[in-house]
C-alpha cells in the first residue's frame, strides 16, 4: 500500500477558507502600503548563496536552506573530501543558491543591482514567502510570508512618523487593538556607555530585552553571568526602572543620559517622532520602552515593536531604522527605515479573537440552480451579465435535489441561491433565497444586479 502523501516538515497547505482569510490580511496591509506611495517589488524565490551567506550571523548560515546544482553537483569531489571536509564547506561546493532567509537582504541587493534605475528616496513593498531550516514548533514555520515595506535613500525621521501612521492603519482596519512599543539604538549605546562598558552593549541588550518574560532580577543575574560588574548592574536597574508616559519617560532619559552625546542624540530622535506622531493621533498605545532591542545587529536608530493587546502572542509587526543596508554589497551610506508585518501571527490573532468579518469568508455572492438543459441556459445568459456588474456567480453543475444544491451553495459561503424555473422562466424573474436568514424574495432579471449588489 502507498504511504499517504504528506507536506514538507514545517510547511502546510491552506484552505480555501484559510486563504480568504490570509487574503484579507494580505489586501488589508496592501492597500495601506499604496496609500502611503510604496509601491510593489518582487524578488526571486532564490538568491545565489554570495548573496545570502554572511548576513545573517553564524547561526543564520545555518538556518538557509541550499540547493544543490544542477546535473552532476559532485563532480570535482571525492569520498574523502565528503566525509572529511566541514559541512558548510562541502555545501559551498555543490550548492551555489538558496530560498530566501528574509526580504531584506534581497531588497538591499535589488537596490545595489537597480540603482542606476531607481531614484532615491525609494519606496517599496513586498509580500512574499521567505524559508528557514529552523525547528518547527507551534506558531513557528520553515516556510511563512512577509510584509515588508521600507524607504530608502532618506535620514528624514518623517519616514519613521509614516510607518507608525501605517503601523496604526492597518490594525485599526483590521479591529486589533495594538501597542506600539518604541526604543533607539542610540539610547541604548548611551545606556552601555553609563554604566561604563560600551564594548557589552549586545550582552546588555540581549539580557534586558527578556525583562517582561523573566523579570528584572533575573536578568540581572544574566546580565553578571554575561561579565558586568555588580556595580554597572546596580547603575543600570534605575533606568531600567522609569515609568510615566512616553514624554515623561523621555525627559527621565534626558536627565539619566546627560553625559553621552550619543544617548541624548537617541532621547531627541524619539522626541520628534512621537510628537510628530501624536499630533497626527493614533488609535493604538504609544509607549517607550528602554528595554526593546530587536534587530540590534543591524538598526542604528528607532525600534519599532507592536504587540496585540488582547492575547498573549508576542509581536506581530517591527522594524527600524539601518543607516548601511547596503553597505553589505559595496554601496555604503544609503539609509533606511522600514517595518515588516508578521501575517501568520496576524492570521492567529484574528482568529483567537474572532475577528474575521464575513465578508473574509464569502467565495461566492450567489449560485444558481439547475432544473435542466434549458433553464440552465437562461442562468447562464443571468449570469453573464451579473458578471459583467462585478457580481461574483456560479451555476450548479448538474441537475439534482435541491436540497443537495442548496447544501452546496451554503458549504461555500455563498450569500444567495438563486432559481430560474420554468414559472420564473417565463416571467423573467428570479427567485432569491438568502442563505443567511432563510427569507425568499423574486426579482426580474433587469433588477437582478442591483438586489445582489
Amino acid at each position: 500500500m502507498a504511504s499517504k502523501p504528506n507536506t514538507p516538515k514545517g510547511t502546510r497547505d491552506f484552505s480555501q477558507l484559510e486563504m480568504q482569510r490570509r487574503n484579507y490580511i494580505f489586501d488589508t496591509i496592501r492597500e495601506v502600503f499604496r496609500l502611503f506611495g510604496y509601491r510593489q517589488i518582487e524578488t526571486p524565490a532564490m538568491e545565489t548563496l554570495g548573496t545570502l551567506m554572511g548576513k545573517y550571523g553564524e547561526e543564520g548560515d545555518k538556518l538557509l536552506f541550499k540547493i544543490l546544482n544542477s546535473g552532476d553537483f559532485l563532480s570535482g569531489m571525492d569520498r574523502e573530501e565528503l566525509v572529511g571536509e566541514e559541512p558548510l564547506r562541502v555545501a559551498a561546493r555543490i550548492c551555489d543558491k538558496g530560498l530566501r532567509y528574509d526580504l531584506t537582504v534581497p531588497f538591499a541587493r535589488y537596490v545595489v543591482q537597480h540603482r542606476d534605475e531607481i531614484k532615491l528616496p525609494f519606496k517599496r513593498y513586498q509580500i512574499q514567502p521567505v524559508w528557514r531550516a529552523d525547528r518547527p514548533q507551534k506558531g513557528r514555520y520553515r516556510e511563512f510570508y512577509q510584509c515588508d515595506a521600507d524607504v530608502v535613500g532618506s535620514d528624514s525621521l518623517l519616514n519613521e512618523v509614516e510607518l507608525l501612521q501605517m503601523v496604526d492603519m492597518v490594525f485599526r482596519r483590521l479591529n486589533v487593538r495594538v501597542v506600539i512599543k518604541l526604543n533607539n539604538r542610540k539610547i541604548l549605546a548611551g545606556i552601555a556607555e553609563l554604566i561604563g562598558r560600551p564594548d557589552k552593549l549586545v550582552d546588555i541588550t540581549v539580557a534586558i530585552d527578556k525583562i517582561e518574560k523573566i523579570g528584572i532580577e533575573k536578568v540581572k543575574e544574566e546580565l553578571c553571568e554575561r561579565g558586568l560588574e555588580a556595580e554597572a548592574v546596580e547603575r543600570l536597574v534605575p533606568v531600567l526602572s522609569i515609568g510615566g508616559t512616553a514624554a515623561e519617560r523621555l525627559e527621565q532619559l534626558d536627565g539619566i543620559l546627560a553625559e553621552s552625546e550619543t544617548g541624548r542624540a537617541g532621547v531627541e530622535e524619539l522626541r520628534t517622532v512621537i510628537a510628530a506622531t501624536e499630533r497626527l493621533g493614533l488609535e493604538a498605545a504609544l509607549e517607550l520602552d528602554v528595554s526593546l532591542a530587536r534587530g540590534l545587529n543591524y538598526y542604528t536608530g528607532t525600534i519599532i515593536e507592536v504587540k496585540a493587546v488582547d492575547t498573549p502572542i508576542g509581536s506581530i509587526c517591527g522594524g527600524g531604522r539601518y543607516d548601511n543596508l547596503t553597505g553589505i554589497f559595496g554601496l555604503p551610506g544609503i539609509s533606511g527605515v522600514g517595518i515588516s508585518f508578521g501575517a501568520d501571527r496576524i492570521y492567529d490573532v484574528l482568529t483567537a479573537l474572532d475577528l474575521f468579518p464575513a465578508q473574509a469568508m464569502q467565495s461566492i455572492c450567489v449560485v444558481f440552480a439547475n432544473f435542466g438543459s434549458s433553464e440552465a441556459a437562461l442562468s447562464m445568459d443571468v449570469m453573464k451579465k451579473l458578471r459583467a456588474d462585478g457580481i461574483s456567480a456560479e451555476i450548479y453543475p448538474e441537475e439534482a435535489k435541491m436540497k443537495k444544491q442548496i447544501g452546496y451553495a451554503d458549504n461555500i459561503g455563498a450569500r444567495y441561491f438563486a432559481m430560474i424555473g420554468q414559472s420564473e422562466a417565463e416571467q423573467g424573474v428570479v427567485a432569491i433565497k438568502n442563505l443567511a436568514d432563510g427569507s425568499q424574495t423574486t426579482v426580474p432579471f433587469a433588477d437582478l444586479a442591483a438586489a445582489l449588489a
